[in-house]
């Protein structure tokens, strides 16, 4: 009699693991589902979210701004300028980004990469920031040298050189309008448009829903170079083309490495934040102006990128070797 209630006892104990096994088993494929087996192709998803992102910025946003303020965009009010620039991203890049999560793929905190990085490596690649930043401006001011050089024996580059000013020139004046500030609430406004809401909107976009989309297809530092052509693109710079979409790829590297989406947040807010807190100190036009100029030593330039160049790979193997020390704990 003991022996049958043992067996079973045994039998219903077997069953309830069996059952409790399945469950589990059938959590984890909806969880699975949900993240790693989107309703559409993760392609053509970061293709919508970029097609659909430029369109509704660059398109629709710059509609509304016709609209609001008219033909003479320069006179125009320019705190109502900065809100609207404010307002266009979060509207417009960032909303479609976590909606574009949420319908996609289900998941929008893993699509984001919505994770509190360990203090360690957001300082690890903080000081990458520190090093990159000066190493793309003078990138840029040895790039413009040669430029201006080509340009004085060749006429396809000096009309190629002129339609690059033309555009360089607008982008000058949209931010120079947006930087200039009066007094110190007017400053920590121009903070929050240029620095804050940027890193933000765009780190959402790009290497949150954009870069984990092209994750799921393709190795990740395909995912993260093709992103970064595209977040280079998307600013309209031509001379300041290469050093965005390097910006971009060390952006991706980090968001891919700490898995956490604050950290080219915090990195895309620390590179803003200097080239606004550099303008508002000593006014510099460079800091805005990207054309090409003659007026270099270029020797000079030539050494500070090498030794730039030479910390900025030491601050990279750093970072590697700190994830492989992780991976090994």
């Amino acid at each position: 009699m003991d022996e049958n209630k043992k067996s079973d006892q045994n039998e219903n104990h077997e069953e309830n693991t069996d059952q409790h096994q399945i469950e589990t088993e059938d959590n984890l494929k909806k969880t699975t589902k949900n993240f790693y087996s989107p309703v559409i192709s993760p392609i053509t998803a970061a293709f919508i979210g970029l097609i659909g992102g430029f369109f509704l910025y660059q398109v629709v946003g710059g509609l509304l701004t016709l609209v609001v303020f008219g033909m003479d965009f320069e006179h125009a009010p320019v705190n109502s300028v900065r809100l609207m620039t404010a307002a266009g991203q979060i509207l417009f890049i960032l909303l479609p980004a976590l909606v574009l999560s949420k319908v996609f793929f289900e998941d929008v905190g893993k699509m984001i990469r919505a994770k509190i990085p360990d203090f360690k490596e957001l300082g690890l690649f903080t000081l990458g920031i520190i090093v990159l930043t000066p190493l793309l401006q003078n990138y840029l001011y040895i790039q413009n040298h040669l430029i201006e050089q080509w340009a004085l024996n060749s006429e396809f580059v000096q009309q190629l050189k002129s339609f690059f000013d033309s555009l360089n020139e607008l982008v000058e004046k949209s931010y120079g309008n947006l930087l200039n500030a009066g007094n110190v609430i007017e400053g920590f406004f121009v903070v929050i448009v240029i620095a804050v809401v940027p890193a933000v909107c765009e780190e959402v976009m790009f290497r949150g829903f954009i870069q984990k989309s092209f994750e799921h297809k393709i190795k990740p530092v395909y995912a993260a170079l093709i992103t970064s052509v595209f977040f280079g693109l998307y600013h309209f710079n031509p001379y300041g083309l290469l050093p965005l979409i390097t910006l971009g790829f060390y952006f991706g590297f980090a968001a891919y490495m700490s898995n956490s989406i604050v950290v080219p947040i915090v990195l895309h807010f620390i590179n803003n934040f200097t080239a606004v807190m550099m303008y508002f100190i000593i006014g510099n036009e460079d800091l805005i102006n990207s054309a090409a100029t003659e007026d270099i030593d270029l020797v000079n330039s030539l050494i500070t990128f090498g030794i730039l160049l030479t910390i900025f790979a030491g601050v990279i193997v750093m970072i590697k070797r700190y994830y492989l020390k992780v991976r090994n704990n």
